[in-house]
């Protein structure tokens, strides 16, 4: 059983409360963005089909730390989508039933992507992935000698 929270006490202050504009959130305007994967899950549509909803954090150039989302809904139609920005993300499954217990493979995952806007409809396509020079360090590390020459 939740515990009730008793909001009495905030009534008359919030009566008399102005709510303030915010010009900080404007709409991020269409481009090419990268960002990074902050959250990925498995939900279901509105329509009930299952749907991966990605939360990209903005890195760069510009709107940093802002954020973008992206809906993947599954059907005949657009599962080869899905499997392509799967792949994109390096997430290579043989079956898509172990997607749920893959997810967290694609968090902090860092990608080139543009929004598209036409009409009320805002779109979010994945262009590519970008490697960190931090991941770039990993590969130099783990090759070791095999990089040096004869």
């Amino acid at each position: 059983m939740s515990k009730s929270i008793d909001l009495a006490q905030f009534d008359d202050m919030y009566r008399t409360e102005a709510a303030t504009e915010r010009d900080d959130f404007d709409t991020i305007p269409d481009g090419k963005y990268q960002v990074s994967v902050e959250k990925v899950e498995l939900t279901e549509s509105s329509t009930g089909n299952p749907m991966l909803k990605w939360t990209l954090r903005i890195l760069a150039p510009t709107f940093v730390n802002r954020f973008l989302w992206r809906n993947s809904v599954f059907t005949a139609n657009t599962l080869k989508y899905v499997k392509t920005d799967l792949h994109l993300c390096g997430l290579d499954l043989g079956k898509l039933s172990d997607l749920p217990k893959q997810l967290e493979k694609l968090l902090d995952i860092k990608l080139e992507v543009t929004k598209k806007t036409k009409g009320d409809n805002e779109n979010i396509y994945f262009n590519r992935r970008i490697e960190t020079a931090a991941g770039a360090n990993r590969y130099q590390r783990e090759a070791g000698d095999a990089l040096i020459p004869f």
